[in-house]
């Protein structure tokens, strides 16, 4: 068995596809993305043609070694994003060899379904009670919102007391037990995160994810110090080598690889590992189209630490299309009582609807987030 094509889509809202074929028959489907950044991503995946032609898509670990170590420059989201969607398209290929799931490849599953949530509000959240109360009445046992608008680096508490009163508000429509995650979103720097982490705790969140940004990680453990909710993170890293660093520096309490964004199945299984290790959960990142999300369900199904996954049906960026439109099993994704089955047919258990999305890459979508700005005009975090 050999590789012989690779074809890239760009579609609707903002994700990119990669379609791997090999010489006997064999197709396999990943998502190598970047939000707001699509087209570079294809263009690194375009760039990797030469380094997969003629080779057996069975070696995954030995392909995934070629595409990180061989050029030399690694790491980064480009990169990474680029060797996630061929790592899962691999995969697929290889489940479907072999008339298995993935996960069934990768040691079996360690559990029988997948705790979900969904997400609610928009990028300046409002009204998400009665949001959260309409996830609750359809099954879900835990929403997640981000938490502010723009946040100066030390700015005034009427935006704190409104964070609060909107958590407040879900509290109370959805009772003492639903799960609340509130995701800063980078927004937030460190003298207003420890504001909210600390006013926060009356409320009893599943989690604050992103109370600041990776790039402060050593600000973790201090803000750990001063509250008692879990801190997650990690949508923003890209290889092992960076969770180690997160995991080094402590404060932590769930790391959030993305599938799409940190080298695919194979980087975040062993990502998932080394949390377990540091008594750390998993919660994969997942704002993305299908077949992240069934990549992330692989993961999820053999991770012991793995306690509750994000998908993106409802969410306020799916403009145009939603998960579902570009599968042709969409069933695979029916949620009850909050959780997700394992896809059961082999490879990533999708079947992709091609005709779809060849006719959304006729005119590639240019998605990117808003720019926002401070009131003085500075530039603010989205």
């Amino acid at each position: 068995m050999k590789i012989s094509g690779i074809h890239t889509y760009l579609v609707r809202p903002r994700w990119g596809f990669v379609e791997i074929e090999t010489d006997d028959g064999y197709t396999g489907w990943g998502e190598p993305v970047i939000e707001g950044k699509a087209a570079t991503v294809q263009a690194c995946v375009e760039e990797m043609k030469p380094y997969l032609v003629e080779e057996n898509p069975e070696n995954i670990e030995g392909i995934w070694n070629k595409l990180y170590r061989a050029g030399f420059y690694r790491g980064g989201p480009i990169m990474m994003s680029a060797i996630a969607g061929i790592d899962q398209a691999l995969w697929d290929i290889k489940g479907k060899r072999y008339n298995a799931p993935a996960y069934e490849l990768m040691g079996g599953k360690c559990r029988q379904k997948m705790r979900m949530y969904s997400w609610i509000g928009g990028d300046r959240p409002s009204d998400v009670a009665a949001a959260a109360k309409e996830r609750k009445d359809a099954g879900f046992t835990a929403v997640k919102m981000n938490a502010t608008e723009e946040l100066q680096i030390v700015d005034c508490y009427d935006k704190i007391d409104a964070v609060l009163e909107r958590v407040a508000s879900i509290r109370e429509a959805c009772g003492k037990y639903f799960g609340i995650a509130i995701d800063f979103h980078g927004r937030v720097h460190k003298p207003m995160a420890k504001i909210l982490a600390k006013k926060l705790e009356e409320y009893d969140p599943m989690f604050i994810e992103e109370p600041v940004l990776c790039e402060n990680m050593e600000e973790f453990r201090e803000i750990a110090r001063i509250t008692n909710i879990p801190i997650a993170t990690g949508e923003r890293l890209y290889s092992k080598y960076d969770f180690k660093r997160l995991l080094n520096a402590g404060g932590v309490d769930i790391v959030q690889p993305d599938l799409s964004h940190a080298g695919g199945i194979t980087e975040v299984k062993k990502i998932a590992a080394m949390a377990e290790a540091y008594d750390v959960a998993l919660a994969p990142h997942c704002p993305l189209g299908p077949i992240a999300l069934s990549a992330c369900l692989q993961v999820d199904a053999t991770s012991y630490n793995a306690f509750i996954q994000e998908q993106s049906m409802g969410i306020h960026y799916n403009q145009g299309h939603g998960v579902l439109d570009f599968i042709k099993n969409p069933e695979v994704y029916s949620f009850v009582d909050g959780y997700a089955m394992f896809p059961s047919k082999p490879g990533l258990g999708i079947e992709m609807n091609k005709e779809l999305i060849m006719e959304e890459n006729k005119s590639p979508h240019e998605w990117k987030n808003p720019v926002w700005h401070h009131e003085d005009g500075s530039i603010a975090e989205w």
